[in-house]
C-alpha cells in the first residue's frame, strides 16, 4: 500500500503543476493548446487508474491468506438462512424453491411436478430431505418445525436452515390414518370394504412385485376443507375420490404418488407433442373395494383392480369442457384412436422411466362416457383394449 500512496502523491504533484502552468498562460493562448493539454492529462489519468486497479488487485490476493477465521465468508447455510429470513431480498422466493429442490431429494418426482408427500402419521420425513446445509420440516409455527409427520391431515412444509424456517407455499405433507383404524369395513361413517389379502392370501400375478398387491397401510382423510389440496400441478385430492357416499364426510382415499408422477410425465410428453393438456380429467381414480365390486356399473372391472390400490387412473383430455375426450388426432371425430394418442405417450414415458412400468388400456365411447385411457403403475407391462367401466 506504500507504493499506492507514493503514486497518489505523484499524481497530486503533477495535477498541481498543470494548474500552475494553466494559470500562467496568457488569455491569448490558442484553444488548440488547451485541448492538447487537457487530452494529455486525461490519458495520464487513465493510465493511473489502470495502475491503481492492478495494484489493488495484487494487494487483495496477497492479503487474502492472512485473514482470520472470524472474518471468513459465511457458508452456504448462512447465506440461505439470511435470504430466507429477509422477505425483501429479491432472491428469497427463488431460494425457497431452490432449497426445497436441493434439500428434499426426489419429493417432486421424475416429473418435477409433484406437490405432496404422503406418509403415515408419526413417520419421519424422507431421509433424503436433510443435508449438511439444512432440512425440510413440517411448518408447525413460524419459528419451529417437526421432522415427523403429525396426526392425520394436510400439513405445510418449510425449509429449515439453522434457526431460519420459511414455509414452502406449493408443497404439502399428507399424513394418513392407519389401516388399523378401519373397523368392520368402515372408517367412521365412510364405507370402504375389505381388500383382497386382508382376510387371507391373495393370488397376485406372478410377475407383479409382491408389495403391489398388499392391502394399503393407511388412508388419506379428505374433508370438505382440504379436498382441493393440490398433489401435483394438474391434480387435486378430490380428483381421485370414489364416486359414491356424496354426503359422507370425511371421505378416505388411497393414492400412490408414483402413479401421479407418471400421469404428469405423460401430460408433459403430450404437451411436447403440441397437445393442450390443461383440460385433463380423471374419470375414475381410487375405488374402495366395496365400490369396485358393486358400485356404479361394475362390468369390466377386475377383481384385483389397481384402482383399489391407489395407483391407477382413467383419464381423458377435455379442453372444450363438453364432458368427453377431445379430437386429439385431428381426424375430425372423437373415437378410441384419440385414447391411443395418450397411449403412445405412456409408451414413451415407460421407455424413459422403466421404474414406472405398468398397465395401459384404451376404451371406446359408451352410453355413459366417451373414450378414455386407463393408466397404472402395477410394476409390470400390460396393454389391452377394453370395454365397459374400466379395469
Amino acid at each position: 500500500m506504500a507504493d499506492v500512496r507514493e503514486l497518489m502523491e505523484k499524481i497530486e504533484k503533477r495535477l498541481h503543476w498543470r494548474r500552475r502552468k494553466k494559470d500562467g498562460e496568457s488569455e491569448g493562448s490558442s484553444t488548440h493548446a488547451q485541448v492538447g493539454s487537457t487530452g494529455a492529462l486525461l490519458v495520464f489519468a487513465t493510465k493511473v487508474v489502470l495502475v491503481l486497479l492492478v495494484v489493488g488487485w495484487m494487494w487483495t490476493i496477497a492479503t487474502t491468506g492472512s485473514r482470520t477465521a472470524g472474518a471468513s465468508e459465511p457458508g452456504a447455510a448462512a447465506k440461505i438462512a439470511s435470504a430466507l429470513t429477509n422477505t425483501d431480498a429479491p432472491t428469497a422466493a427463488f431460494l425457497t424453491d431452490a432449497s426445497l429442490r436441493a434439500l428434499s431429494g426426489e419429493l417432486r418426482g421424475a416429473s418435477g411436478k409433484l406437490r405432496a408427500q404422503i406418509k403415515p402419521a408419526g413417520e419421519p420425513l424422507a431421509t433424503d430431505s436433510t443435508s449438511a446445509e439444512g432440512a425440510v420440516k413440517v411448518a408447525e409455527s413460524d419459528s419451529s418445525g417437526s421432522s415427523v409427520a403429525p396426526r392425520a391431515g394436510v400439513w405445510k412444509l418449510a425449509v429449515a436452515v439453522g434457526n431460519a424456517l420459511r414455509p414452502i407455499s406449493d408443497f404439502s405433507l399428507i399424513s394418513m390414518r392407519p389401516r388399523s383404524d378401519k373397523q368392520n369395513g368402515r372408517l367412521g361413517q365412510y364405507l370402504l370394504g375389505s381388500w383382497p389379502g386382508e382376510n387371507g392370501p391373495v393370488k397376485a400375478p406372478a410377475k407383479a412385485p409382491g408389495s403391489r398387491y398388499q392391502p394399503p397401510s393407511g388412508f388419506i382423510e379428505v374433508t370438505q376443507d382440504n379436498q382441493d389440496t393440490r398433489i401435483s400441478d394438474h391434480f387435486k385430492l378430490r380428483d381421485f375420490l370414489t364416486h359414491d357416499q356424496a354426503n359422507v364426510w370425511p371421505k378416505y382415499l388411497v393414492i400412490e404418488m408414483r402413479n401421479v408422477d407418471k400421469l404428469e410425465l405423460v401430460l408433459s410428453d403430450l404437451a411436447s407433442h403440441g397437445i393442450d393438456v390443461s383440460g385433463v380429467r380423471v374419470m375414475s381414480g381410487f375405488r374402495t373395494p366395496q365400490y369396485n365390486k358393486s358400485g356404479g356399473d361394475p362390468s369390466g372391472r377386475a377383481g384385483l383392480s389397481r384402482h383399489m390400490y391407489g395407483d391407477a387412473a382413467d383419464i381423458y383430455i377435455d379442453n372444450d369442457s363438453n364432458g368427453a375426450m377431445d379430437d386429439l388426432d385431428h381426424d375430425g371425430r372423437v373415437s378410441i384412436s384419440d385414447a391411443r394418442v395418450i397411449l403412445a405417450a405412456v409408451d414413451r414415458v415407460e421407455t424413459a422411466h422403466p421404474e414406472l412400468v405398468g398397465g395401459a388400456g384404451v376404451y371406446p365411447a359408451e352410453s355413459g362416457h366417451g373414450p378414455f385411457i386407463h393408466i397404472d403403475s402395477r410394476g409390470y407391462h400390460a396393454r389391452w383394449i377394453g370395454s365397459g367401466g374400466g379395469s
